[in-house]
């Protein structure tokens, strides 16, 4: 399998926070071909663009919350162009934008808008998935119906495998079911007790709420790649299979005593002993 492999430097943000630089450079030692981004860390485009092609990084990628894109769409879409990111990933919806809301309807219209101000800046987007587009709309899943809505060419899938379970969909087959629309694949391990689903979930991907139960993780847990319940050979066949040219590995909180960085290690570790 032929496949390059980034992080998402959100699964070490506390270590971004406090150095970057040294963080990428960590990034790098452990065998990441590239990196997702989820913010700059107080840097400008320049400087990050400047540390990735030091330290030998491909900034393939980075999340942009939907409103910031839409703030200004030709300067934010610019910087992530200047550091050099392939793709930009529509990476959460407010609650006010999910399916099942009144502001879902404008959500596409604004991603199809967002899929065209991308295209200029030769910049493709995509849109990562949670586990609440699987919420039914006359029958067809939200996310499905987004995906029949934007043309192919203003948006591709950046398939997050670990959500897709935890909705109750085989992750394998989701990736499979874009063939040729799914050029970035989100590996993400966990562990659950059950198929219920904890009220606070998002707390454990640094959404806020007013309420957490101390013994969440309990019942729902992140892994590093390789050390919970998903299938990943079956996984990286079918993404293969689709003509995905990147896997970004994301933990988006440390588990199992390790730290971020060594969370992170221990994910590339399992992908290199698969051949990846």
């Amino acid at each position: 399998m032929a496949f390059s492999v980034a992080l998402q430097v959100y699964s070490v943000r506390d270590f971004a926070e406090k150095d970057l630089k040294g963080t990428l450079q960590k990034i790098k030692e452990m065998g990441y071909d590239g990196v997702e981004f989820a913010g700059l860390y107080g840097h400008t485009p320049a400087e990050v663009k400047s540390m990735v092609e030091e330290i030998g990084l491909i900034p393939i990628s980075a999340h942009v919350p939907l409103d910031e894109m839409l703030s200004d769409p030709d300067k934010v879409i610019a910087g992530y162009a200047e550091i050099g990111c392939k793709f930009i990933a529509v990476p959460y919806l407010n609650e006010d934008r999910r399916p099942g809301t009144e502001g879902f309807a404008q959500t596409i219209k604004d991603i199809e808008f967002l899929g065209e101000a991308t295209k200029k800046h030769d910049i493709q987007l995509l849109y990562h998935n949670h586990d609440f587009e699987f919420k039914k709309i006359d029958g067809e899943y939200a996310l499905d119906v987004l995906y029949q809505t934007v043309p192919s060419d203003l948006l591709k899938t950046e398939i997050d495998t670990c959500w897709v379970n935890v909705a109750g969909e085989e992750p394998a087959n989701y990736v499979r079911k874009y063939s040729g629309r799914a050029p970035v694949v989100h590996l993400k391990d966990f562990v659950m007790g059950g198929r219920e689903k904890p009220e606070q979930m998002y707390e454990l991907i640094g959404i806020e709420s007013e309420e957490v139960d101390e013994h969440e993780e309990e019942t729902f847990g992140f892994r590093p790649v390789g050390y919970g319940v998903q299938n990943f050979p079956a996984i990286l066949t079918a993404s293969e299979e689709a003509g995905a040219e990147w896997l970004v590995v994301e933990q988006d909180k440390p588990s199992m005593g390790k730290t971020a960085i060594e969370c992170a290690e221990l994910s590339r570790k399992y992908l290199k002993s698969l051949g990846i």
